[in-house]
């Protein structure tokens, strides 16, 4: 197995599109979600999703996408290695480059004409050498990928977050002083059925919804301030490494990798 290699990058344009670039990867990522659509290119490898309860295998030459708030895992075993790329595009820029709000029910797409224009353009953002007419391209081949995979939003809801169950209990919480025996003694049941109670609603464990939610504002920090440590106690983590291991855990590059690729933004449009 080679040496597993991975590049974020963010730009300015286009409503902050963010790419990852990986090579040789082999890191699982469990139960998350996205606030963006992940269109991801498969070149080595099977990139494996469980999404709503299935389990897909997008195979080499295909494309895997997650809408946003949609709930999934991506296993990897020891063996495995993939390589990849994806976009991670914001749902108002696809609004603006389609004309609707497009929801993907069909998460692996063997399409391999869109499969080659997608890969020309990732090609032209890791190079950071996008031609004159990018912007153009890039919304054509997204028009094209919502006209032919997609429907709209409305008409399929993302079986994503819901928390009604839990919209008090939740408005109310700390992210950062969670306790299970407390949650459940709130809601007058024993833990574990608080715990599937949740699962139900939300399609995460309480541990990792609020660790996303940490995860979220940890984002949103350092695109504001590279103070690592200011920002790891502020969100309640022990220290640094306890930070950056949770950190990369949901979205496998490190904090101050995040923060590098936010301030050090490409103005290329």
């Amino acid at each position: 197995m080679g040496k597993a290699f991975s590049k974020f990058s963010q730009l300015k344009a286009f409503d902050s599109l963010e790419t990852l670039s990986a090579r040789q990867y082999h890191t699982s990522f469990p139960s998350h979600y996205h606030e963006t659509y992940n269109i991801s290119l498969v070149y080595e490898g099977v990139f494996k999703a469980s999404i709503n309860g299935k389990q897909l295998f997008a195979e080499p030459g295909s494309i895997l996408i997650t809408n946003p708030y949609e709930i999934h895992a991506n296993p990897c075993d020891d063996n495995d290695s993939i390589s990849f790329f994806t976009f991670y595009i914001s749902p108002s820029f696809l609004q603006t480059a389609t004309g609707q709000q497009p929801f993907f029910s069909t998460n692996v797409i063997t399409d391999a004409g869109l499969f080659a224009v997608l890969h020309q353009l990732a090609a032209q953002l890791d190079s950071k050498n996008m031609n004159a007419y990018f912007e153009q391209q890039f919304k054509t081949a997204l028009q094209q990928l919502s006209q032919t995979h997609a429907v709209h939003a409305e008409a399929q809801p993302v079986k994503g977050i819901t928390t009604s169950l839990f919209n008090t209990f939740l408005a109310q919480q700390q992210p950062d002083k969670f306790s299970l025996d407390a949650a459940a003694q709130q809601f007058g049941i024993n833990k574990f059925k608080f715990l599937r109670l949740f699962k139900q609603q939300t399609g995460l464990t309480p541990a990792n919804y609020f660790l996303l939610q940490r995860i979220e504002a940890a984002k949103k920090l350092l695109r504001e301030d590279g103070d690592m440590l200011g920002i790891a106690v502020e969100l309640g983590f022990y220290d640094i490494p306890h930070f950056a291991n949770h950190f990369k855990k949901f979205t496998g590059i490190s904090p101050a990798a995040y923060s590098t690729a936010y301030h050090q933004q490409d103005n290329t449009v």
